[in-house]
């Protein structure tokens, strides 16, 4: 089989998709937390995708792709047997994972993805592993049942209660706080999401890691697109991160930075010729 061809494609909800990739040298190199940079075809933009599980059996490595803007929906419309034209990667600093005893990972939508393998080291790690799992309905809380097999317990909460508590994933893990001793909490979703999972667990003391979402271009830190201060200190998510100390983060400069791209007139339209 040819590097880089598209082995299944799963449609998990009206805008998220999971592909299985066969790419033996990047599923062996993976570890937890890192991503890869995807260039479907000679005219495509690269754009960055979490690495959400390996398989070091099969040589394949999965990704999960939310249709968003063009790109991502080039990429969702290509079909099994396909091949990918570039994947750079595995790219970014590996989570670092310990025995630290109780540790909870808190996601919200596609931010469900990155959590996995941090989960899965953590558990390897011989960690208690509660998970989170937050979005808009049932539909979009994806990967469950890997959770399920994996932690001992997953909670989860939507916006409109179809699945678990109504409400939000701080909620969830406030309630958990209060009823149990947690080492450590891990968090990926939207900023804003993991802005108020730092403030709480903040307020408790609890160590707190966030997986970083910003916009990247080359991800080799060369362009500084993804630049963000952590601590006072200006960090390049695609090379220092994407994880940093979640109570040091400046989130209110990362959501305005986010914002600059939102504007279809501003966008950067940067191809690989």
């Amino acid at each position: 089989m040819q590097n880089n061809t598209i082995v299944s494609k799963t449609q998990l909800n009206d805008s998220v998709w999971k592909m299985v990739i066969y790419n033996p040298e990047l599923s062996h190199k993976h570890q937890a937390g890192q991503f890869v940079i995807i260039h479907a075809h000679e005219n495509a933009e690269r754009i960055p995708l979490t690495i959400a599980d390996t398989n070091k059996t099969d040589d394949t490595f999965t990704i999960i792709i939310q249709t968003i803007g063009d790109s991502t929906k080039e990429i969702a419309a290509m079909n099994e047997g396909d091949i990918i034209k570039d994947i750079a990667g595995p790219l970014g600093t590996p989570t670092h994972i310990e025995k630290v005893g109780t540790v909870v990972v808190v996601g919200g939508g596609v931010g469900v993805a990155p959590l996995y393998p941090i989960a899965h080291g953590f558990k390897n790690a011989g960690n208690t592993v509660i998970a989170i799992l937050g979005g808009r309905n049932e539909q979009y809380i994806i990967l469950r049942e890997e959770f399920t097999s994996l932690c001992s317990s997953v909670l989860y909460t939507t916006d409109d209660g179809s699945l678990g508590e109504r409400g939000v994933v701080t909620n969830a893990l406030e309630t958990l706080i209060n009823t149990q001793k947690i080492d450590l909490v891990v968090s990926a979703g939207p900023v804003i999401m993991m802005k108020f999972v730092s403030q709480l667990t903040k307020q408790y003391a609890i160590p707190t890691m966030v997986s970083l979402n910003p916009i990247m271009i080359d991800g080799t830190g060369m362009c500084g697109s993804c630049r963000v201060s952590v601590g006072n200190e200006t960090k390049f998510t695609c090379t220092d991160g994407p994880e940093f100390d979640g109570h040091l983060v400046n989130y209110d400069e990362l959501m305005q930075r986010l914002t600059m791209y939102a504007d279809h007139k501003c966008r950067i339209n940067l191809k690989t010729k």
